[in-house]
């Protein structure tokens, strides 16, 4: 009787601890396909804007710092994508490519602001089609940013719970980090004046 009672209590056990790894592997499946969602938009975003700068090449001639530096910065973009293509939620790789965003969206910031100042150029009906493209690419990025954040959030909680903790310490279950692109204008307060 006392055998089947400690049979019974292990196989609850370890039907108990396998819940709990399969949850954790789920939840970070769920995650890693969040972040592919990120992948597909950011490549979308990073093809567009060769077109947008040869579109604009034409306009700005006495700008080519401003062209080189955008495709400097999509390079070093693409860079950090593909580091976190290979390991999605590393938290290494996710401030790479946070910077390497950060970066290439300062860089278009001062694309699009010169090209304000040439009326020919904003009238250009293939820079008006890339910049709405771009603009809609960006709307999705910030779409799956949040769910890949979101999927992060629920995959850390439900690694340090109690007692979740204990099976995602034994087998490895890492922490993922979320992905937070800075844009500096966000953060500055806006300037009121009455005057």
């Amino acid at each position: 009787m006392i055998g089947l009672i400690v049979l019974a209590v292990l196989v609850v056990a370890v039907i108990f601890l396998v819940t709990i790894y399969n949850g954790l592997v789920s939840s970070r499946n769920v995650y890693k396909n969040a972040f592919a969602q990120i992948d597909v938009q950011l490549t979308r975003r990073y093809d567009l804007i060769p077109n947008l700068v040869e579109t604009a090449k034409g306009y700005l001639k006495h700008e080519r710092e401003t062209l080189e530096a955008v495709m400097a910065a999509r390079s070093g973009a693409v860079s950090g994508l593909q580091a976190a293509k290979a390991a999605p939620g590393d938290p290494k790789a996710m401030m790479q490519l946070s910077s390497a965003e950060g970066v290439l969206t300062q860089s278009l910031g001062r694309l699009m602001a010169v090209a304000e100042a040439y009326p020919d150029l904003k009238a250009n009906q293939n820079m008006m089609q890339l910049s709405e493209e771009l603009t809609s690419t960006e709307n999705r990025i910030a779409f799956a940013r949040q769910a890949y954040n979101d999927a992060v959030m629920s995959y850390n909680t439900r690694r340090e719970v109690f007692p979740n903790n204990f099976v995602a310490n034994t087998f490895n279950f890492a922490a993922a980090q979320m992905l937070e692109i800075e844009k500096p204008e966000m953060r500055a307060a806006p300037k009121v004046s009455f005057t």
